[in-house]
């Protein structure tokens, strides 16, 4: 199971209502309407992974 990134839901990737890369990576979606939010503006739903505290 992975998170739609768009409204949270989980979904099983391996039969997801929709999907969409971006930058090489595929992100699943649980509705078209989803992916069409996402699609229109990817950088909004990517988060940056967080630097550990280690990390400068």
């Amino acid at each position: 199971m992975v998170k739609d990134i768009v409204c949270g839901m989980m979904i099983n990737e391996h039969k997801p209502p929709a999907k969409s890369s971006y930058e090489g990576k595929e992100y699943y979606f649980c509705s078209d309407n989803c992916k069409s939010k996402f699609e229109s503006n990817p950088r909004e739903y990517i988060k940056e992974p967080e630097k550990g505290k280690d990390e400068k």
